[in-house]
């Protein structure tokens, strides 16, 4: 196995290695998400840093509330020393100011070790002022950093890209942020642009997401077809391609990694295969991603796209929503479930929107479709969605 490889954190003191262990989807042993398989997760976990993984990911409700817990635990004896810790503030929770230290003091306790590295968990516009703003999360971050409960603070991040610089613009406390970025998902959120917007203010970029929850890992057979295509013209090339990867997670990984302002890529990981696959790939993240690997990224993403079945743009011309409903989240469901196969993960999410904002709210007033840019036939897709999102009870 290659030896890890490390990389510059923003402008901080810290060579973090290529790849980051998500104490997210760690294993269980039942289907209640804080029913942690302790000891499997623990022995995935110091692989990893044994074989050279120094920064792990958790947050106050992963796990319903038992990751912060497990790592803690985990981590015991010399481990601890040899990796930086990072977890997440609930910021949609803060209600006052003194919430920001109930949070990090049950953080502490529940982790049993100093933070090095503390986030606003998932920011979005409101997020950020009706809670960090509102009610001086910031104020209180500045007094977490002076007496050391904390060693380093950002954000993580979820909304558009004009949200992301209002964030990153509106505090000088911040060292490093975490955002979503794939090769799928080069201008969704804060994308290319607010990778580039980052560095260039000396943050360290952590990149979560590589995989998109997975679902480059899982291939349509149309999509497995083009990367096995791939695999064999790299293979078969003169003169031959330095290192082909291996796998479509391997691909999906190294296109991050390739691009320098990404500090590190976390990974959570549920099996010890995937630490095991994992690590290797991280040791080669410095291989460059030639013109016939980015030509075959390309075909990937152009059937993905064409596999989409509503012409979305999530411009959100169509909102508001007289009824409320949460119209370009809904359709962007429907077509990740479809252009994904993944009817599981869609329907999950689904449960994720708002009381009251679902499909089934719709009234087929027609006002979004006097918006809509694409002339989408919405209220029809939303009724498509509604019927496919929704699990049957039997």
């Amino acid at each position: 196995m290659s030896p890890m490889e490390y990389r510059r954190f923003g402008t901080l003191d810290f060579a973090c290695s290529a790849l980051g262990f998500g104490a997210m989807r760690l294993p269980l042993h039942g289907a209640a998400p804080d029913d942690i398989d302790r000891e499997e997760a623990r022995r995935m976990l110091r692989r990893a840093v044994d074989l050279g993984v120094n920064y792990v990911d958790t947050a106050y409700n992963y796990h319903g509330g038992a990751s912060e817990e497990w790592l803690g635990w985990a981590l015991a004896d010399d481990y601890r020393e040899r990796v930086k810790v990072a977890t997440k503030l609930p910021a949609w929770k803060v209600e006052r100011r003194d919430d920001f230290d109930r949070f990090l003091g049950e953080q502490l306790e529940r982790l049993g070790c100093a933070i090095d590295f503390y986030l606003l968990h998932s920011l979005d516009a409101d997020t950020w002022r009706d809670n960090v703003l509102a009610h001086d999360v910031l104020g209180a971050a500045e007094a977490a950093l002076s007496d050391g409960r904390i060693a380093h603070f950002g954000f993580s991040f979820h909304d558009t890209y004009d949200a992301f610089v209002e964030i990153l613009e509106g505090s000088d406390l911040w060292e490093f942020c975490q955002i979503q970025y794939n090769y799928m998902d080069e201008e969704y959120q804060a994308g290319t642009r607010g990778l580039s917007a980052a560095a260039e203010r000396g943050l360290g970029v952590v990149v979560m997401e590589p995989l998109r929850g997975g679902q480059l890992a899982r291939p349509t057979p149309q999509v497995a077809a083009l990367w096995d295509a791939a695999q064999r013209d790299l293979e078969s090339c003169v003169p031959a391609a330095v290192c082909p990867p291996e796998s479509p997670v391997e691909w999906a990984l190294r296109w991050v990694w390739e691009h320098p302002e990404v500090s590190l890529l976390l990974s959570g990981m549920s099996t010890m295969e995937q630490v095991e696959q994992n690590i290797r790939y991280a040791g080669r993240s410095t291989v460059p991603v030639g013109a016939a690997e980015h030509a075959a990224i390309a075909r990937v993403r152009d059937a993905y796209r064409d596999a989409i079945p509503i012409p979305c743009t999530s411009c959100k011309y169509c909102l508001p929503c007289p009824n409320k409903v949460a119209i370009p989240d809904i359709l962007e469901l429907y077509n990740e479930a479809v252009a994904y196969a993944d009817l599981d993960g869609a329907r999950r999410r689904y449960t994720w929107i708002d009381e009251g904002s679902g499909a089934d709210a719709c009234t087929q007033c027609g006002t979004c479709e006097e918006r809509c840019p694409q002339h989408i036939a919405i209220a029809a897709w939303l009724e498509k969605a509604q019927t496919f999102l929704t699990v049957v009870e039997d």
